[in-house]
Formats: structure tokens, C-alpha cells, sequence
């Protein structure tokens, strides 16, 4: 079915430009005194105040903080631009969740007296995917640093990004530029060089016989290609092999999906990484399949995570789909005060919420906690120093810990599967935890790392 059936599937169609890179998988390495060499929980015993953000100590509050030390600042005020593709016009509201986050997040932070007293005053920015680089340019022009945005095409920002000096805390990056771009620090890091696949050893350990007879699926696009060499590099490093039928589909979509699955089921594959979206491209992958006999593992990006998708599950045709996270599923807000935290921020100011939604809101967190540590001398760079030191992060619970100021993953994770219209925490089956091990960070060579053009500090110049 092509991109433009309908408003939900159209959404769905291009939502993997955004998600597929960044949510790669959030994982995070054990530590921050939550955790062991076994797994990463949720529990804590630290008491919490009514603005704390699960266990982290909020960073907003009041001061006296003075000076319009850079664009952007004044002695009252910190302007900083955020933004989605929202205006793409076959795929209205792409990721506004993000948005609604950081609005959210803006108004949490002010109602506490803003960043050492001066309130926090946001910028929108919609991409549409298209026009990046008009909406980086007026950002340069306008805001102090950029924060929890996430832009489909964001290749296309670097060069007027670098060029203004424009640091950013996003929500995710895409290109291999901006994963290991400068003046860059993220919450959930997703370089071209590093990988956890902690997930993917998961499923080696469960399914030892099918990830022997593995395969890839990807769309052909820059994006879904990237994630899938990715994948592929860090998965042979755990135990998967690959046969050698990987399968490449149109974006926009396929008038017949049928030989593509026939490929893989006459290869012998019996364990797929699919790289994309779940509507409408994955679930008419799913009919194709069950049509000809053919039910693989489907192994997902955390992008699958999604309620719609859920929802379309009645005729069990998704009950083999394992998704990979690092950020918690809301079914266990219960018992992840953070997770619970972000669903009622968020929800309070009137909107929606999605995991991509919570790691804008990681992102956030992550640009405050630099910022207040500058006091009055709030400077982008101090700000991108003073994270450039944070080794571990794990918002607050939000997410299993990560380690930003070097931009790299953790190596924990959990596998939640469909059962149905439900998703279930399967791997590890302790509900609430996530298993870690540091040989799970695995390190990448190869093109998509020569793409990114890497200094010896890891930082890319493909972007100048």
C-alpha cells in the first residue's frame, strides 16, 4: 500500500524516517547505583519531593541568576528552539509528540521559577522534513541552543548548524553527521561507531537455533539503510548469522509485498530484522506473510512500540514481532516513578505522549542540568562542557543509563513482544528490569561509519 491511504497509515508510513535511527535502541550501560552486571531496575529507595523527575532532583527552580551572556539569554529568560516534522502534508502531526513534551517540560520548569530564576521560553520549529534547513537557519538567527528537537533530514541542517555555532541537546539524531556531530549532546546516543546490542543477545540466548538463519528487511532510504548495516555489524558480534537474502523494499511502499516474503522463506530465514515502519508497510508485510505459510522472528526497533500497532494486532498476524527498548513501556508507569512522571506532565498540558515523546523529554532534563550548573555565565559552550562530563544518565529512570558526554550507548535492555493487542515484557523476564553486560556495547566499522567522516575525537566533519 503506498504512503497516503489513509491519515493514521500515512503517519505511520513515513514515522520510520524519524524513529528508526534514533530509537535504534536506547540502551544503556549498567551503573549510577542502580543496577548490577545483571540487570538494570527500576526500584529506589531515595525519597522524593513533589518536583523531583522519578529519582532525578529537578534543575529548575528559582535564583538570581543575571546577564545576557549569549543569544537567546537575558537576566529573566532563556530562549530555546525545539521542533518536529508536523507540517509534512502527507503526514500531518509527525512526531508532535516531541513538541508536546518540551511544551510540557517549558511549563514544569517555569511554574518552579525557571533555570536559576529566568523562565524558559520556547521556539517551534516545524521541518515539515523538508525545510530543515530554513527552520535551522532561522534558528541561528533567534535561540540559544536547541533543545529535545528532532528533524527527519537533519543532514541536511549540519552545515548551517556547525557554520552558527548552534549547539543542541535533540531528541534523537538520524544522520551519521549529527549522531557524531559537534555541540552535540544527547540523551539516548546513537553514534555511527557504537552500538548496544544488548537486546539482540537476548534473543540469541532464547532463540539460538533461529538467529543462525537470520536476514534483514529495509527500506531504501538513507535513514532505514543506515540502521540496518548498523544492526547487522553489531548483531554478528552476539551470535546472529546472516544469510544472504537480505531484502530491500520502497519506502513509499510495495503494489506486492508476496515475493520478498517468498524470498526470505525460500532462503530458509527464520529470524528478521526489519527495518521500518510498523503502517502500513510492516503490517502488510505481516498479511504477505501469514499468506504464504512464512512466520519468522520479527526482531523491532523500539519505534514498534506504538499503541496503533497494538491495537491492529486482532488477528494475532504480529504475535512473533520482539520489540528492543531501553526506555520503559507505559504499561509499567506502576512501577517506574519516571515513566509515570513524563505521563502526567505531559498529559496535564493537553498532550499526546509516545516514547519518542519521553526521550524529548530525557533531552530536556539532560539541557537543564547543564544549564543551571552555569549559573550566570550561561554560555553554550559551558553548557555542552558541563555535559560533555555526564558519563552516566538515565533521566531520572526514564530510561536505562547512557552515557552522553562520551556519546555513547548503554548495554542494557528488555524485549516486550505483541500478544495480541498487548505488549508483554518477555526478555528479561523480571518485569521492570532490563538486562545489562558491558561486552554488549559493541563497537562499528565499515561505510556507515566512514559516512560520518570521524575525527580522532569521534567527532564527525562530514557535516562542514
Amino acid at each position: 500500500m503506498p504512503l497516503g491511504t489513509s491519515s493514521r497509515r500515512s503517519r505511520g508510513a513515513l514515522l520510520v524516517v524519524a524513529l528508526v535511527a534514533v530509537l535504534s535502541i536506547f540502551a544503556a550501560a549498567c551503573g549510577g547505583g542502580r543496577s548490577d552486571s545483571s540487570g538494570d531496575s527500576t526500584a529506589t529507595t531515595k525519597a522524593s519531593s513533589s518536583t523531583d523527575f522519578g529519582t532525578m532532583t529537578s534543575p529548575c527552580g528559582k535564583g538570581d541568576a543575571k546577564g545576557a551572556t549569549q543569544q537567546g539569554v537575558t537576566d529573566t529568560s532563556i530562549t530555546i528552539g525545539y521542533g518536529d516534522d508536523a507540517g509534512y502534508p502527507t503526514s500531518p502531526g509527525l512526531n508532535k509528540e516531541m513538541s508536546d513534551a518540551v511544551k510540557a517540560m517549558i511549563k514544569w520548569c517555569n511554574d518552579q521559577g525557571g533555570i536559576n530564576g529566568r523562565q524558559v521560553i520556547g521556539n517551534y520549529g516545524d521541518a515539515a522534513i523538508m525545510n530543515v534547513n530554513n527552520v535551522m537557519t532561522e534558528a541561528c538567527s533567534k535561540v540559544f541552543m536547541l533543545v529535545g528537537q528532532g528533524w527527519s533530514l537533519d543532514s541536511a541542517q549540519e552545515q548551517t548548524r556547525v557554520g552558527c555555532k548552534m549547539a543542541s541537546v535533540p531528541t534523537y539524531t538520524v544522520s551519521p553527521q549529527f549522531a557524531n556531530g559537534p555541540m552535540m549532546v544527547q540523551p539516548s546516543p546513537n553514534p555511527a561507531d557504537f552500538y548496544n546490542a544488548s537486546a539482540a543477545a537476548l534473543m540469541a540466548e532464547k532463540f539460538p537455533t533461529q538467529v543462525k538463519k537470520a536476514a534483514t528487511m529495509y527500506g531504501n532510504y538513507a535513514a532505514t539503510v543506515d540502521s540496518s548495516e548498523k544492526a547487522k555489524l553489531a548483531f554478528s558480534q552476539v551470535g546472529w548469522t546472516f544469510l544472504d537474502c537480505d531484502q530491500s523494499y520502497n519506502i513509499m511502499g510495495e503494489s506486492n509485498w508476496t515475493p520478498f516474503l517468498q524470498r526470505l522463506k525460500d532462503c530458509g530465514a527464520e529470524a528478521v530484522y526489519f527495518s521500518g515502519s510498523y503502517a502500513p508497510n510492516f503490517e502488510n508485510i505481516l498479511d504477505a506473510a501469514k499468506a504464504i505459510g512464512f512466520s519468522p522472528i520479527w526482531m523491532e526497533e523500539a519505534n514498534f512500540y506504538d499503541t496503533n500497532f497494538a491495537k491492529w494486532n486482532t488477528s494475532g498476524n504480529a504475535d512473533n514481532v520482539y520489540v528492543q527498548m531501553t526506555y520503559y513501556p507505559f504499561e509499567q508507569a506502576d512501577k517506574v516513578p519516571a515513566t509515570a512522571k513524563y505521563l502526567e506532565i505531559v498529559t496535564a498540558n493537553g498532550g499526546s505522549t509516545s516514547l519518542l515523546g519521553a526521550q524529548a523529554t530525557a533531552a530536556f532534563l539532560l539541557w537543564a542540568q547543564g544549564a543551571q550548573s552555569c549559573g550566570s555565565n550561561l554560555t553554550s559552550d559551558c553548557v555542552i562542557s558541563a555535559l560533555q562530563k555526564v558519563t552516566s544518565y538515565d533521566a531520572g529512570g526514564l530510561q536505562s543509563t547512557t552515557n552522553p558526554g562520551q556519546n555513547k550507548p548503554g548495554n542494557c535492555s528488555m524485549v516486550v513482544k505483541l500478544s495480541g493487542t498487548k505488549y508483554e515484557q518477555v526478555l528479561p523476564t523480571t518485569i521492570g528490569t532490563q538486562t545489562c553486560d558491558p561486552k554488549y556495547l559493541v563497537s562499528l566499522t565499515g561505510p556507515v561509519v566512514d559516512r560520518a567522516k570521524l575525527d580522532s575525537n569521534r567527532i564527525s566533519q562530514a557535516g562542514k
